[in-house]
Parts: C-alpha cells; sequence; structure tokens
C-alpha cells in the first residue's frame, strides 16, 4: 500500500513503555539510560513488555506486529485499547488519547472503535452462533432485531450464511475463528486488533482464513492491526511490518523493505530463509511500457516504432488514458499493411493478451514468463508496466536471488 502525506493516520503510537512489576516508572528511567531488558530484570526485577515504541497506522491499512515469544508484540497490542495500563507514552485514536481517557469515556471509545480478535475462539459454548456474533451488540444496548439483522449480515460476511442456529461444538476450528470475527465486524468498528488470530489453525485452514480476510478487508476497508509470530503470515497480510525484539522496534517497513534492506543484523538473521518471490509483486519486476502503439496509427507507424525499438510485437492503447486495447505481432502489421486491411483487427485483444494486475505475486508469475512479454494493468485496465523474462531475473538479481526462471 502506497504511503503518502496525505493518508490518515489512524493509530498513532508515540514512545509507549509497559513495564510489570511494582514502581514500574523506575524501569522506564533505566531504559532510558542505556540499561538492557534483562539487566533491569536482574537488578529491580522489574520486567519490561514495551519499550519506547513509536509508529502510525493510516486509516485503512494492515499493519503486522511480528516478533518471537517476548518480543512484546501481544503487550503491546493489549496497551492501544488498554486491556493492559501503558506504563508511559501515548495512543492516540483519531486525535483521541486514549491513555488519558477515564473508565467511561474508555468504554465507548472500545465500543465505537475497536473490535477484538483473539487466538482463542472466546466462544460462550451455551449460546447460538447467532447469538455469539450479537454479544458485543447486546452489550451495547442494541435492539434485539437490529443486533439480529446485523450479526447475521456479519455471519454472512465471513462465509458462515445459515449456521446462526448452530453452537460452537458443532464448528470447526476455521469456522469457531469465523464467528469470533464477525462478532467483531458486527459492531462495525473503525479498527481490528487481531492477536495471533489465526495461529491454533491446521496449516491449510490458516492459509485459507488469511486469503478470506485480505479479500474480506477489500470490501469492508477496515484499519488493522495484526500481530503474529510467523513470518509468512506477516510478509502475506501486511501493508507494512513492525518488527520487535526484546520489547523494543526494530525496524519498521514494508515486507520489500524488511526483506531487501533489513535495519541491522538481527533482522537479517530473522528474514535470510524467505523466499523473496512471495513478497516481490508484478508492479517490483515490471519495466517501463514503452514504445507502445496507439489505436490511431497504422500498420506502418507500429512496424516503425517495433523496427526502432527491436521487438517483434507493441501492446496497443488508447492514446487518452493509456488503456489497454491489445497486442500487435509485427507478422500481423505487415500483414494487415500489404493487405489494405484494418489493422485493430489484427490485434489480439486485451481479454486474449497475457496480462496481470499490479498485486500479482510474481511466484506466480514464472510459469507465465517465456517469449511474449505480459502486461501488467490496474482495475481499469491502463498499462502500467511490461514484465519480460529480463526483467525479472534482473529484480531478482538486485535482491540477491539466484532463482532459475
Amino acid at each position: 500500500m502506497e504511503q503518502t502525506e496525505e493518508r490518515k493516520v489512524k493509530i498513532r503510537i508515540q514512545n509507549l513503555y509497559k513495564v510489570f512489576g511494582r514502581n514500574p516508572q523506575r524501569a522506564v528511567g533505566m531504559l532510558k539510560s542505556g540499561k538492557t531488558k534483562d539487566e533491569i530484570l536482574q537488578k529491580s526485577k522489574l520486567a519490561v513488555g514495551v519499550a519506547d515504541a513509536s509508529f502510525d497506522v493510516y486509516e485503512g491499512e494492515t499493519v503486522v506486529v511480528m516478533g518471537l515469544s517476548g518480543s512484546g508484540k501481544s503487550t503491546l497490542i493489549r496497551c492501544v485499547n488498554r486491556l493492559m495500563e501503558p506504563t508511559a507514552g501515548k495512543v492516540i485514536v483519531d486525535d483521541i488519547d486514549v491513555t488519558q481517557l477515564d473508565q467511561d469515556e474508555l468504554r465507548e471509545v472500545r465500543r465505537r472503535k475497536f473490535g477484538m480478535v483473539f487466538q482463542s475462539f472466546a466462544l460462550f459454548p451455551h449460546k447460538t452462533v447467532l447469538q455469539n456474533v450479537e454479544f458485543g451488540l447486546e452489550i451495547q444496548g442494541v435492539d434485539p432485531e437490529v443486533r439480529q439483522a446485523k450479526a447475521t449480515e456479519s455471519l454472512n460476511q465471513v462465509g458462515l450464511k445459515g449456521w446462526g442456529e448452530y453452537y460452537p461444538a458443532n464448528l470447526s476450528g476455521g469456522m469457531k475463528q469465523r464467528v469470533g470475527l464477525a462478532r467483531a465486524l458486527a459492531v462495525d468498528p473503525d479498527i481490528l486488533l487481531m492477536d495471533e488470530a489465526f495461529s491454533a489453525l491446521d496449516p491449510l485452514i490458516r492459509t485459507d482464513m488469511q486469503d478470506e480476510l485480505i479479500a474480506l478487508n477489500e470490501r469492508v476497508q477496515k484499519t488493522i492491526l495484526f500481530i503474529t509470530h510467523d513470518l509468512d503470515e506477516a510478509l502475506k497480510m501486511g501493508d507494512r511490518i513492525v518488527l520487535m525484539k526484546d520489547g523494543a522496534i526494530v525496524q519498521v517497513g514494508t515486507p520489500e523493505d524488511i526483506l531487501s534492506r533489513p535495519a541491522n543484523d538481527y533482522v537479517a538473521k530473522f528474514v535470510e530463509n524467505v523466499d523473496i518471490t512471495k513478497v516481490l509483486t508484478a508492479a517490483d519486476v515490471m519495466k517501463k511500457p514503452t514504445p507502445v502503439a496507439f489505436v490511431k496509427d497504422g500498420p506502418r507507424t507500429a512496424l516503425h516504432k517495433m523496427k526502432e525499438a527491436g521487438l517483434s510485437g507493441i501492446f496497443v492503447v488508447r492514446a487518452s488514458n493509456w488503456e489497454l486495447v491489445g497486442h500487435l505481432t509485427a507478422q500481423r502489421a505487415a500483414a494487415a499493411a500489404k493487405a489494405g486491411e484494418r489493422w485493430i483487427d489484427h490485434l489480439t485483444t486485451v481479454d486474449d493478451c497475457a496480462t496481470v494486475p499490479l498485486d500479482q505475486p510474481v511466484r506466480t508469475i514464472f510459469p507465465m514468463v517465456s517469449g511474449d512479454p505480459i502486461a501488467v494493468i490496474d482495475d481499469s485496465k491502463i498499462l502500467k508496466g511490461v514484465i519480460v523474462r529480463g526483467s525479472v531475473i534482473a529484480a531478482l538479481s538486485e535482491r540477491g536471488e539466484d532463482e532459475d526462471v
């Protein structure tokens, strides 16, 4: 996801600390003076959960906070909605400093702003699926008919249409997690906090849930703070990744930033065995889409452009907006010129061209890379770039990969 100055900051975490033990402010001072987490525990018996964490989450963005066990990621997410009280620092949500709210104000912000999905399904076994999804709305005092309608809509969104009258005992693990997600969505929160939400699932179900959440958020456009210890999951889910170690943030960046430009030796070691083709997309390996032929051009003009560039074919676009119309080979252009026919009738149309979207993973493009170029287009079929065998190899080589394409 592209980051620009215009994007709204939904969550701002500033110099956040969480220390466990008596008189925890002592540890904040020790951290600022350069003491490590282990040194503080040994000298003061205080346990550092989060140490001076600062980062922003933009509206509509999925930010993944990841790290090994004990890194502080789950503690951090619980400080965001004050399930744990921060020791120091600020958590600002839509210009509201959550750390300064009294209990009534905090309860109202939690109701309006946050939905939370835990690793444990946390379903009430004596309630039906629909009643479980209604629970947050019930707490808010929503009218029974309204909350039933909203809960039913949420179940439909997560693929559980018709399961409302069943009980949790009748559901698989993946279905239970869908109920948890539906319950969070039912209150229509701005922000989803997801703490190891898929970690308890079998690998295949976990992959399905990841795909479904990505697809779902394309429709509902929530801001998501997602916690995981799994690097592959972080790379797949995150627009950006916050990598933590010993309570502190060691790097914030896009998946490609983390893999291609690790901030230190720890990050480099953390990601050294990752297949970068899982992260690279068509946008990362495409080249500038020139030259092109325009619809208004004739076959001889198209042939001239191909000859000058040493090409055996050329993409044809509309001059006004570069909407892709099709692909024309030199052989077809020459035949049209010789016969005096409408050269546009000799095109391979856009529907029959090899095309991929900007976010298509490189690993899925490999089988398509042969002698013919691949057009990279956006949702409006605007030509954004061209992928050829050489551009894929060059992109991988720049990142130290030796992939047999």
